[in-house]
C-alpha cells in the first residue's frame, strides 16, 4: 500500500533488502552497514521490524528519524528498536557506518531473557535519546558484538544458543550501565529538562486546561517535552528519584495546597480546577501524598 512503511517479518527479508546473503541463523544475525547495498528511497516511508534491533553506529552522517525527532550519530552510539516500532531514514546519501544485531523473539523464547528483555526501558526510547559511548565503552560493546559474531561463524552446537544468549544479556546490562552514566554525566542538560517540565506543569495548572482536558498525562507531558515517556521517566528517576507520574502528582499537590491556603475555593472546586472528574479521587491522592485529608489541611489555616 502506498505511503505505508515496509514490514520485515524475518531477518532474512532484511538481509535481502540490504543486498546481503542470508543470515547464518534465521533468528539472529549481525548486519554490517558498510557492506549493505540499498536505496534509501525504498524505505522513505519507514520500516517496521518483527524483531529486536540493536544498532551500533560509528559514523552516522545521515539522520535517523523516530517519532517527531532526529538524532545525529556522528559521534557514534547505540539505538534500540523493539518489534513493531516504526523507523525512518532520511537523506539519500547518508553514510550508515556500523552494524546491527538483529534478534527474533523466538530465539530467546525458552530463556528467562524472554521476560527480562521487557525490563530494559531503552527499547522504548526514541532515536533522539540514543546512547552516547566513550571510546572505552565502544571497545566494550564491540567486543560483545565480536563474541556473538564468532559464535555465529563457528559450527552451531548444543552450547551455541546458551553462549549467544549470555552475550546478549551482557550487551543489555552494559547498555543499562552506560545509560545510567549518561544520565549522570549530562546533568546540565537534564536540569534544563527538569526546569522545562516544572514550567510546563506550572503553566498547565495556572490555566483552564485542567478543566478542559483533565489531569495532565505522562504521554501528554512527554509529547510536550519531545521525549519518549519511558526515557523521561528514567531520566527523572535518575535526577529526582521519581518517575513522571509521581512528579506530576507532586506538582499537582503543591498547587492544591496553594488553592487551599487561599481559602477561596471549596475542596470540591479545587478538585475540578485541577482536572479531577470526581472530588473523591482528589481526596484519596492528597491524603496518600500528605498523610492528611484536604479538609483537615484546610482546617489548619482556619485555626490561625
Amino acid at each position: 500500500m502506498k505511503n505505508q512503511p515496509k514490514i520485515f517479518n524475518s531477518i532474512s527479508e532484511l538481509h535481502k533488502a540490504m543486498g546481503q546473503p542470508k543470515p547464518m541463523h534465521p533468528l539472529i544475525s549481525i548486519l554490517n552497514y558498510g557492506e549493505a547495498i540499498f536505496d534509501p528511497k525504498d524505505f522513505e516511508n519507514g520500516i517496521v521490524l518483527d524483531f529486536y534491533k540493536i544498532s551500533f553506529k560509528t559514523n552516522f552522517t545521515g539522520k535517523l528519524r523516530y517519532g517527531h525527532g532526529f538524532y545525529d550519530f556522528e559521534e557514534g552510539g547505540m539505538s534500540f528498536v523493539s518489534p513493531g516500532q516504526v523507523l525512518k531514514m532520511q537523506e539519500e546519501e547518508a553514510d550508515y557506518s556500523g552494524m546491527s544485531l538483529n534478534i527474533h523473539p523466538d530465539f530467546f523464547r525458552p530463556y528467562s531473557l524472554n521476560e527480562n528483555i521487557k525490563k530494559y526501558g531503552f527499547f522504548s526510547y526514541s532515536a533522539a535519546e540514543a546512547l552516547y559511548l566513550s571510546e572505552k565503552e565502544k571497545e566494550t560493546i564491540l567486543g560483545v558484538f565480536k563474541n556473538i559474531q564468532n559464535e555465529l561463524d563457528e559450527r552451531i552446537d548444543h552450547f551455541s544458543q546458551d553462549v549467544i544468549i549470555s552475550q546478549i544479556e551482557l550487551l543489555l546490562n552494559y547498555s543499562n550501565r552506560f545509560y545510567n552514566r549518561q544520565f549522570i554525566t549530562r546533568k546540565a542538560v537534564n536540569n534544563d529538562i527538569l526546569s522545562k517540565l516544572e514550567n510546563l506543569l506550572e503553566n498547565y495548572f495556572n490555566t483552564e486546561k485542567p478543566l478542559e482536558n483533565g489531569l495532565p498525562t505522562v504521554q501528554f507531558v512527554a509529547d510536550e517535552m519531545q521525549l519518549s515517556p519511558r526515557y523521561l521517566s528514567d531520566l527523572l528517576r535518575s535526577t529526582s528519584g521519581q518517575n513522571t507520574q509521581q512528579f506530576i502528582h507532586d506538582k499537582l499537590i503543591e498547587k492544591a495546597k496553594e488553592y487551599i491556603a487561599k481559602g477561596i475555593f471549596s475542596v470540591s472546586e479545587i478538585a475540578y480546577k485541577l482536572g479531577f472528574e470526581h472530588p473523591q479521587s482528589f481526596n484519596k491522592l492528597f491524603k496518600k501524598k500528605t498523610n492528611i485529608s484536604p479538609i483537615a489541611f484546610k482546617e489548619l489555616f482556619n485555626k490561625n
